[in-house]
C-alpha cells in the first residue's frame, strides 16, 4: 500500500482512545484487516491529513477494491471447503486423531465457524479436514 502513514493520534482515534498516548484495546483478536477496519483507518487518515497536501483518493478506492476482492475470494474458498465437508457425511474416513494415531469412522456432521470447517466422526467432534487421510 502506498497510503500516507497513520499518525499515533489517528491510530488511537480508530480504536476509540481519547489521547494519543493511550493504549488501545484490541477489538480485532485475529489481527485481520477487514473492510470495517480498513474504512476506520481510511477515515482516520483523512481526518489527520494536512489540508495543503491532501491524500490521493484513487489510492483509497483501489485499496478498498483489492480488499473486497480478497475478502470475496476467501468467502468462496470457505464455501467450497464447507461444501466438500458436507459431501463426506455418511462416508467412512480414516483420520489422524489428536494423539497422531490413525483412527477411522463414519462422518456424522459438519461444523463451520470462524476458525474453519470441522467434522464429527462417530462422536469425535472437531476433526479438521486436513487430518483426514482416506475416504472410502
Amino acid at each position: 500500500m502506498t497510503t500516507p502513514a497513520i499518525t499515533a493520534h489517528a491510530a488511537a482515534a480508530t480504536q476509540g482512545a481519547t489521547t494519543p498516548s493511550a493504549t488501545p484495546a484490541s477489538s480485532n483478536p485475529t489481527a485481520m484487516l477487514g473492510q470495517n477496519e480498513f474504512l476506520k483507518l481510511m477515515i482516520a487518515q483523512l481526518q489527520a491529513q494536512n489540508p495543503l497536501e491532501p491524500g490521493n483518493s484513487n489510492e483509497f478506492v483501489n485499496e478498498l477494491a483489492q480488499l473486497t476482492q480478497t475478502e470475496q475470494t476467501t468467502n468462496l474458498a470457505n464455501a467450497a471447503e464447507l461444501s466438500s465437508a458436507v459431501g463426506l457425511i455418511g462416508r467412512s474416513v480414516t483420520y489422524d486423531n489428536a494423539s497422531g494415531a490413525a483412527a477411522s469412522g463414519t462422518v456424522e456432521s459438519v461444523q463451520s465457524n470462524a476458525s474453519g470447517t470441522t467434522v464429527t466422526i462417530e462422536g469425535v467432534a472437531g476433526v479438521t479436514l486436513s487430518s483426514i487421510t482416506e475416504i472410502e
